[in-house]
């Protein structure tokens, strides 16, 4: 036994903002502008939104705080905060992922140190501090839950391992103890959860499980905060995440390079709203068009090669060929395939197309198969192999990395744009403003001051 949840809880414990190295710092900084970026638009634009929020008011759980939901002109309670913000973060499909672990780190991390941070008056140091070391738990503990493995289980790791990063992002700004983290670490494990189900039919309940993921780890750190004794060894023990949720865990991975080797770095970002797996092929597929010149009535056939988790996630033809739903179109190779042959883009305002003729016609020219050369000697699952049939003979491209990945990580102005395109239209000119506080969040000696400035 390794002890994995007291090394991690140690890490988080002891972590300093002068110990994190400064490339690390400003990955944190543009990923968390990112995600912010998904959330305002998402408050106005998602549809699951309505729900969300008349379930808080039907439950009396809508009364004012002091915590920020960005896109929002109200202020709530710490916990509804986190709910809030990592349902909405991760509503439009356009936020993070690490590729190794096959999660989206933000969406779980970053609503719970902003909730936190505000209701105890911390500095956009300690916030900084707090969503670096939620990042490296909920990534290296997927590393270590096997993302294949994972999947296979029905389970979905944002939310499951997402919750012991909210909750090491938590804990990190109460100033909890090594002892206290793992009581915290203990709490998560009772409450990771996260299905897959959700695939069946385009269900909401990807989005809201990520958000209960955010609020469960800021209570899980609240409870042990207050002398709430949570179990031990939940990372590894007999009846711990690595046994209950998978069948091929790598213990080793939790804590491999710790505090030198930095997952962070290793998170990269999405130009499409849509399943990360889509994402390669659908770079494949615009670069084609363009490069041949393409039009729909020129293609015969497209076969998209993917890794079997894209498969599981985003090549079921039988569901997924014609989605109606938004949801159904963020996990149908098919249709955002189709869209990006068609138009050569694919933007959040394009899920206006569901149910497009011309999109659907294109769609049924598409076959998705597992391909093995996306399997073998891959550092990540996320590449594509695209096959074009037209009268002109067959193009075809292997792309082993989606774009927005580490090694093509878009530069500021890039990040901001995206950021600044998606918050404007709630947000008008404090768009601005809130994007240049957050990629300068250290200066603020109170993170509030930087937060209120996404408040509509």
């Amino acid at each position: 036994m390794a002890h994995e949840t007291a090394t991690l809880a140690a890490y988080v414990a002891d972590l300093k903002f002068e110990d994190i190295p400064p490339q690390v710092l400003e990955r944190a900084k543009v990923l968390t502008l990112d995600f912010l970026g998904s959330t305002i638009r998402a408050r106005r634009d998602a549809e699951s939104t309505p729900s969300l929020l008349k379930m808080l008011e039907a439950l009396a759980l809508d009364g004012k705080g002091e915590a920020t939901v960005f896109g929002d002109s109200k202020t709530w309670t710490p916990a509804v905060a986190a709910l809030l913000n990592g349902a909405l973060g991760h509503s439009l499909d356009f936020d993070d992922t690490h590729a190794d672990s096959s999660l989206h780190p933000s969406a779980p991390v970053v609503p719970a140190a902003f909730a936190v941070g505000e209701m105890v008056g911390a500095s956009g140091r300690d916030v900084l501090t707090a969503i670096v070391a939620g990042y490296e738990v909920c990534c290296r503990l997927g590393n270590a839950l096997d993302p294949t493995s994972h999947y296979a289980r029905g389970f979905h790791p944002t939310a499951t391992a997402g919750t012991y990063g909210a909750a090491a992002a938590a804990g990190k700004l109460f100033g909890l103890s090594k002892d206290q983290i793992i009581s915290a670490f203990g709490v998560s494990g009772s409450q990771a959860a996260g299905s897959l189900q959700f695939l069946v039919n385009g269900a909401w309940n990807k989005r809201y499980q990520v958000g209960a993921s955010a609020m469960n780890g800021v209570i899980a750190a609240t409870l042990a905060r207050n002398d709430f004794v949570g179990s031990t060894e939940s990372v590894e023990g007999k009846h711990g995440l690595l046994v209950g949720y998978s069948d091929d865990a790598h213990p080793d991975k939790a804590t491999a390079g710790l505090g030198k080797t930095y997952e962070t770095l290793k998170i990269g970002v999405k130009p499409y709203p849509s399943c990360r797996y889509t994402h390669a092929a659908l770079d494949a597929l615009i670069a084609m068009r363009r490069e041949h010149n393409l039009t729909p009535d020129q293609i015969k056939r497209v076969e998209i090669g993917l890794h079997r988790n894209g498969i599981t996630l985003t090549g079921d033809a039988a569901t997924k060929r014609h989605p109606t739903s938004i949801v159904g179109g963020q996990f149908s190779m098919f249709f955002t395939g189709a869209l990006a042959l068609d138009q050569g883009s694919f933007g959040w305002d394009d899920y206006d197309r569901l149910g497009d003729t011309a999109v659907n016609a294109l769609a049924d020219k598409f076959d998705v198969v597992q391909d093995d050369r996306l399997e073998i000697g891959r550092t990540h699952p996320f590449g594509a192999r695209v096959s074009i049939t037209t009268d002109d003979g067959v193009h075809e491209r292997l792309y082993a990395d989606p774009s927005g990945e580490p090694d093509s990580f878009p530069d500021a102005q890039a990040m901001q744009q995206k950021f600044l395109t998606l918050a404007r239209p709630v947000l008008n000119g404090r768009a601005d403003q809130l994007a240049d506080a957050i990629l300068s969040l250290e200066r603020f000696d109170r993170v509030e001051k930087a937060t209120q400035l996404g408040r509509q």
